[in-house]
């Protein structure tokens, strides 16, 4: 669980792809709601190869982390991690927040996993499901 105390009641277990959502058509990763400020955690050991602001992410960090697979947190408040640096399963990235698209809404971290290798087996036709095979449902690694 990426966001210090988080649990079950923190985020919606029908959010990962669900269709429509925003500008993104296809919500590719889970909000974990939380107050503003709260502790946002590596989920995995990696890399962290950008950890800056994007328009609609606001304050991000990518992690690469085992398998290749990309570790995406974003709406974040402050960014305690910094680009090109090794970072720790359980160590501090940033805090939740409510930056880029996320501004005005409750504070909350959108947490995706995106694989460069595909999973055709999952694409879903009918709601721009194709992109399914890209991303994994991050609430199947939750501890």
């Amino acid at each position: 669980m990426p966001v210090m105390g988080a649990d079950d009641g923190s985020y919606n277990a029908q959010s990962f792809c669900a269709y429509p959502w925003g500008k993104s058509v296809t919500h590719k990763g889970v909000d974990i709601f939380a107050p503003k400020g709260t502790q946002v955690q590596a989920a995995t050991s990696g890399i962290v190869l950008y950890a800056s602001s994007i328009k609609l992410g606001g304050n991000v960090v990518f992690v690469l982390g085992p398998k290749w697979r990309l570790h995406y947190y974003a709406h974040l408040h402050a960014i305690q991690a910094k680009s090109l640096s090794w970072v720790s399963r359980g160590e501090g990235l940033g805090t939740v927040g409510d930056s880029g698209n996320a501004a005005g809404k409750p504070p909350h971290l959108h947490y995706a996993i995106q694989t460069a290798i595909p999973y055709p087996w999952r694409i879903d036709f009918d709601r721009q499901g194709w992109k399914k095979m890209f991303y994994l449902n991050p609430m199947d690694y939750f501890e």
